[in-house]
């Protein structure tokens, strides 16, 4: 059979598919239920009223609706684009779709997919706030980049912000992770992010439940969050208000028997109102990698060797600095400091420190934030 024969063998079998989920009445639940009853989509569609309402949730409405169903031009053109783009469809009985996800009681039919799934089952999801402080990216990246040295993907919504510095991170540490839009993959939101969303289907796969041309409406955002709890052994909030959309996705998270992770901040910091929160109610306070390893029973053996490294990667730092370099570096965190408190921590000329604070920008060890301030940068 060759490639083309392939490729129309492929939508073909999925077309049941996506008819299945346009029956009104059939939402994920029905769905999952179906499936395991009856195996398949083909096999729900040749079953007889007895049979169906066997299956808890189906009434005399939705047999009428699934044994009446035809199949839409709009499907048929949905199916031809996702392959005119190269783009993969993940059902629940394909062995690549999310382990984890598939336990949910509400799990996506299907996935679409830019890029791979395949060795992405060690997962641990990463959010928090679109409006993140320096500290908050800053952690996040590094946090993200350790995970991803450890051979953990790392998932997340690929919001501005926190998510974005959780998959940064996880690109940094050369290892995988997914994205989990709440629109279709048609529609790269933000829009900003389209580089980031190539880098992270060349190295994972960003994946949506939307039809392609789906607009990233707020009520999708909800939706999507049970989708990256759900794929992840525990999800990790850094950065959350208190009615942050993050602390939705850790709520989730418990509800499907999840861990749930915080990385605490600074007690001045609206921003950190939700993660205390969270810590207060029993999450995991996490501070390194291995904290979230520790809880979940797994790489336990590995902290020595990530000490290792980040205390070669900090001395590789230090050894390229001059002696005034070294002394502003350790002066410096990352939290953001007003350059007039740096120049009484190091007790230098403003004009002298500013110049190496530069010189350090450019060398990307250093950030400068909005009105002078100063802090270390993900490295």
């Amino acid at each position: 059979m060759d490639g083309a024969s392939d490729e129309l063998s492929i939508m073909k079998h999925l077309l049941p598919w996506f008819c299945l989920k346009s029956v009104p009445g059939v939402g994920n639940h029905l769905f999952k239920r179906l499936i395991h009853h009856f195996k398949s989509p083909e096999q729900v569609f040749n079953a007889t009223q007895k049979d169906l309402l066997q299956v808890e949730g189906v009434t005399t409405r939705v047999v009428a609706a699934i044994q009446n169903h035809k199949i839409s031009d709009d499907l048929q053109k949905e199916l031809d684009q996702i392959s005119q783009k190269g783009f993969q469809i993940v059902t629940l009985l394909d062995p690549n779709y999310p382990a984890l996800l598939r336990e949910i009681p509400d799990p996506p039919p299907f996935l679409y997919v830019y890029g791979n799934l395949d060795g992405t089952a060690n997962n641990i999801a990463v959010v928090g706030s679109r409006h993140a402080t320096t500290y908050g990216l800053t952690t996040t990246r590094n946090l993200c980049a350790d995970l991803a040295r450890l051979g953990v993907t790392v998932v997340s919504g690929m919001a501005r912000g926190i998510d974005t510095a959780a998959h940064e991170g996880a690109l940094m540490g050369k290892g995988k992770t997914i994205a989990v839009l709440g629109s279709g993959l048609d529609r790269v939101y933000p829009s900003d992010n389209e580089n980031i969303y190539h880098r992270i289907s060349a190295n994972g796969a960003v994946v949506s439940e939307f039809a392609l041309k789906t607009e990233p409406e707020a009520h999708n955002f909800p939706i999507r969050n049970r989708v990256i709890s759900g794929m992840a052994l525990g999800t990790v909030v850094v950065e959350a208000s208190k009615k942050s959309g993050s602390l939705i996705t850790a709520r989730l998270a418990a509800e499907q028997n999840r861990e749930v992770f915080a990385v605490p901040g600074s007690v001045q910091s609206f921003k950190s109102i939700g993660t205390h929160t969270l810590i207060k109610q029993g999450a995991k306070l996490v501070e390194h990698a291995q904290d979230i390893l520790e809880e979940l029973g797994a790489a336990i053996a590995v902290q020595d060797t990530m000490n290792h490294k980040e205390h070669d990667q900090t001395k590789e730092i230090l050894a390229s600095l001059s002696p005034d370099e070294v002394l502003v570096y350790e002066t410096l965190g990352p939290y953001p400091e007003h350059i007039d408190d740096l120049v009484r921590k190091t007790s230098m000329d403003p004009g002298k420190l500013s110049s190496i604070l530069l010189k350090l920008e450019l060398k990307g060890i250093v950030q400068q934030s909005p009105g002078k301030l100063f802090s270390i940068y993900a490295i």
